[in-house]
């Protein structure tokens, strides 16, 4: 059976995302302080390119959560 699609985000101005993502089986994505620091150059590479906004993070091993505000949106 094939897979569907999510019905499209509303996006605005100024939006709030929490934005969690886990590791499949709950498998180590970050394996040593090089992943960390690659995560988070990948976050001020958005911040820069989108003006995205990073409110608050927390990496952990496995998973990871982010607050961010997204102030334009790009259609």
């Amino acid at each position: 059976m094939p897979y569907m699609s999510r019905p499209l985000r509303i996006e605005y101005d100024n939006a709030y995302h929490y934005v969690m993502n886990r590791g499949r089986d709950r498998q180590m994505i970050f394996h040593g302080d090089k992943y960390y620091k690659a995560f988070l150059k990948t976050l001020a590479q958005a911040h820069e390119r989108f003006t995205l906004q990073v409110h608050a993070y927390c990496l952990m091993g496995n998973h990871y959560h982010l607050l961010v505000k997204t102030p334009h949106v790009f259609f």
